[in-house]
């Protein structure tokens, strides 16, 4: 049996198909689960957008799109025509009453030439201002009432704030069962942070010391080395703190800390994730300023670059207020974690593109070492890459050749690229496969959203409280404002330097 036999008809709606999203991760992404036989034999995607196009010029720039930004480059005629002949283009401005007729009228045509009701998904590739019209729409039609074939695809940002994810909740969950609902967010689809689980519980000899008896405290670093791009209507509005914390840092943040799933069934892992969420201690306002740090950056240099400040880029106020840099300190209190600081940091415009969690370990309870033997010394610590060289790598000590007793560093490394000599799937492959095949687990519930939300709604209600009065406080090209360093030092730590590469400048 193929893999595509596996699988029940399926019909996909790309609502916001003409945006870049479509263009540059989804389509090419479901272009390549054709080529792996991972698509089912049935299988149709529907464009919905409110331009109007015809269906040949739809199809030649997701063409265009594929050969761009997918991993296996240009695009192989034979293939790409099979391919094509599934796409349509439909005209829809979504906020207009009669609006869906024609979608309606387009997937009952398809599923009569299957002779088959197929599993429908809904995507929802739109700004937030039109999610709810898009879902109303769906809702009036009666196209999406059968729990078992019928499942909406959610974007990020899922809110603006608590109040605001709250209430898209209770929207949805008016209009759709919960198990029809799949948040996306991309950062769990990417293969070294899927692979957190595996590293943690299936090698029994890391996960008996992954606890405060042994880890001294846990650093989690996103950096970006690009600004806003043609980003900055949007991002002016979101921040660092809602842009990437919320939701890609504490997704990580959870897979590091939760406790092991008694199986492998998505609400199973789903409710471990919203344990860590839970006991993540409540920040007080009165500490908001100890254990968060906002910056802003300048203009400076990166890759021997110049750049303008954020101040200057397009569609960014003059006077803005909005963080592109954001640290933190949260303490999880319960057993396992009592008493280890978890440090995360994200930020735009700094020296290089890495995301990765340092997980540093106690140092031994006796130096019995000579003093010169060990002015080199460092903790051990395990280093989860995520990009852009996705592996793992630990840091432990051994002597240094030579008569004299010294110590030093070596790294032990795990790289994916090394060891299975090809290349891993794109995140939207993985997700888009989980949609087909209605595996939840890496997708967020709504019980999971509104406490992410809460673990960081005292620090937004406070700057949004207090303006800043240091912006632009760390110049373009550096690892960010000198209050993080303040405050990681606090508690007698310091950010440690990710790991550099050619392909992280």
């Amino acid at each position: 049996m193929t893999s595509q036999a596996r699988f029940e008809p399926t019909i996909l709606v790309i609502f916001g198909a003409g945006g870049d999203l479509t263009r540059r991760k989804l389509v090419p992404a479901l272009y390549n689960l054709l080529l792996d036989q991972q698509l089912p034999e049935r299988f149709a995607i529907i464009g919905v957008a409110r331009k109007n196009l015809d269906n040949d010029v739809f199809r030649e720039r997701l063409r265009e799109g594929i050969t761009r930004f997918s991993r296996r480059g240009e695009v192989d005629a034979a293939t790409w025509d099979a391919f094509a002949g599934n796409i349509s283009y439909l005209s829809e401005d979504l906020t207009h009453p009669a609006a869906g007729s024609a979608l309606r009228t387009r997937l009952e045509e398809i599923e009569g030439e299957w002779g088959a009701r197929a599993n429908r998904i809904y995507y929802l590739a739109v700004p937030p201002v039109m999610m709810q019209p898009a879902a109303i729409m769906l809702q009036r039609l009666g196209v999406c009432r059968d729990c078992a074939h019928d499942r909406l695809v959610v974007e990020k940002p899922f809110g603006r704030d608590l109040a605001s994810a709250r209430s898209l909740n209770h929207f949805l969950n008016d209009l759709f069962v919960e198990s029809q609902i799949y948040r996306i967010d991309h950062y769990l689809g990417k293969e070294t942070v899927q692979n957190i689980l595996a590293f943690r519980f299936a090698n029994s000899l890391f996960e008996p010391i992954w606890n405060r008896r042994y880890i001294d405290h846990v650093q989690i670093t996103v950096a970006e080395t690009v600004g806003v791009e043609e980003r900055g209507e949007y991002y002016d509005h979101a921040g660092a703190l809602r842009d990437m914390v919320q939701n890609h840092l504490l997704q990580i943040l959870c897979l590091i800390a939760m406790e092991p799933p008694i199986t492998f069934d998505a609400d199973d892992i789903r409710n471990k994730k919203v344990d860590v969420l839970r006991a993540i201690r409540p920040i007080r306002p009165e500490d908001v300023h100890r254990v968060a740090v906002r910056g802003q950056y300048l203009k400076g240099s990166i890759a021997d670059e110049k750049v303008v400040g954020y101040r200057q880029e397009e569609n960014v106020s003059p006077v803005s207020n909005t963080e592109t840099y954001a640290a933190f300190t949260f303490h999880i209190d319960n057993w396992r974690w009592q008493g280890v600081p978890f440090y995360l940091r994200t930020g735009k415009r700094l020296p290089a593109k890495v995301s990765e969690v340092a997980v540093v370990f106690r140092s031994p309870p006796h130096q019995f070492f000579p003093s010169a033997a060990v002015e080199s010394w460092q903790p051990n610590r395990i280093v989860i890459r995520i990009q852009p060289q996705e592996g793992i790598g630990t840091m432990i000590q051994v002597k240094q050749p030579g008569t004299r007793l010294l110590l030093g560093g070596a790294e032990m490394k795990f790289l994916y690229s090394e060891a299975f000599k090809t290349s891993a799937p794109e995140a939207y492959e993985t997700l888009l496969l989980d949609v087909i095949r209605g595996d939840a687990t890496l997708f967020m519930r709504a019980d999971q959203v509104d406490s992410a939300w809460q673990v960081v709604a005292p620090i937004l209600e406070a700057w949004e409280a207090v303006p800043a009065t240091d912006f632009a406080n760390y110049p373009a090209g550096s690892w960010g404002p000198a209050a993080a360093d303040h405050m990681v030092a606090r508690q007698q730590h310091n950010w440690l330097q990710p790991a550099r590469t050619a392909e992280t400048g």
